[in-house]
């Protein structure tokens, strides 16, 4: 063999081997399981961030928050234990109040589209990453399922019959609204829901969304929900250690990016389909859905926010919610 030969040879095998020691591992936690469908949702995202980057991204994923527990996700993030953290700024509400209006804006908008609009077409991106950025890290994107719906022992047609009602609820804002309305909230732990509804200690539950509700099996003991709900609509997060996001090249975050919004579609897609396919089969089951009229709704955000201007101790949430409110406004969800 002509020495030109070997050596453009070995030219050409260090640089396929300089290639592959370039590739960058990013390694993300969620709190979800691998089999759950947000799970695989989230392993759908990670291969085509490694097919697109053609190798120069490898995701690293921690399902079932194996790392470190999910409230310490982000800070994991920020310290270098992860790169990146795709729970939920909604954990993060005791850092600053403002986390409470990118993870869960309770009585904002109605569907995961209005929502997500805000975001990229209401100033919320802007708003939101001003946040993250001042904690370390850079939001990405959001990848919401939808509404939750309330899960109850007794009819829950209207504001009328929150009155008394106790349910499980978690910590924060949503006990605020709820308590102002009449209701009961109890915090507990979601996984005591079950025995807590079975024994009767709770009349009702702030638990998930239907298609996940029936997984959890609660209408095997009751048999009235809200569908497709009001009150709550988690927004799950993509948020990375901002020195890591600024060492990626442009392309490689273009790529993140364009995968993260493909993810936030067939999230909301794929929970469309599945909470009508449990609504259907919960009705034939004999379980009552209540979707809760234009007024009523109109009335619950009216009382959320009220307790958002409450909660919003700090700078940065009553800017979130100054916008949430504008847009809100642009929509007409509210006057």
């Amino acid at each position: 063999m002509k020495l030109t030969t070997v050596l453009k040879s070995a030219a050409a095998i260090a640089v396929i081997a300089g290639s592959a020691s370039a590739a960058t591992t990013l390694r993300i936690q969620t709190h979800y399981a691998a089999d759950h469908p947000s799970g695989k949702l989230a392993a759908q995202f990670a291969d085509d961030v490694e097919t697109m980057s053609n190798g120069s991204i490898d995701i690293e994923m921690f399902y079932s928050s194996s790392v470190v527990a999910t409230m310490e996700t982000f800070d994991a993030a920020v310290n270098g234990i992860l790169d990146c953290d795709m729970t939920g700024g909604g954990y993060q509400t005791g850092k600053n109040s403002a986390f409470q209006f990118v993870g869960d804006i309770m009585g904002g908008y109605d569907t995961p589209y209005q929502q997500l609009s805000w975001l990229y077409y209401g100033g919320g991106y802007d708003a939101a990453q001003e946040l993250y950025n001042k904690e370390g890290m850079q939001l990405i994107g959001w990848w919401i399922y939808g509404q939750e719906s309330m899960s109850s022992s007794r009819p829950l047609a209207g504001p009328d019959d929150l009155k008394n009602w106790k349910f499980r609820s978690p910590p924060g804002l949503e006990t605020e609204i709820f308590s102002a309305m009449g209701a009961s909230p109890i915090v507990m732990d979601f996984t005591e829901i079950f025995t807590a509804l079975e024994t009767g200690i709770i009349d009702g539950a702030d638990a998930s969304g239907l298609a996940n509700n029936v997984g959890l099996g609660l209408y095997d003991i009751v048999k009235h929900a809200t569908y497709p709900g009001f009150h709550s609509m988690p927004s799950d997060h993509l948020a990375c250690n901002k020195m890591v996001w600024d060492g990626l090249s442009e392309g490689e975050r273009r790529i993140i990016d364009t995968a993260m919004q493909k993810l936030s579609l067939h999230t909301a897609l794929s929970n469309d389909k599945k909470n009508a396919e449990a609504a259907a089969k919960l009705q034939a089951e004999g379980v009552t859905l209540y979707d809760w009229s234009a007024e009523d709704r109109a009335a619950f955000r009216s009382r959320a926010q009220a307790a958002w201007d409450k909660f919003a101790d700090t700078p940065e949430a009553k800017a979130l919610v100054a916008s949430h409110r504008a847009y809100l406004t642009d929509l007409g969800l509210i006057k």
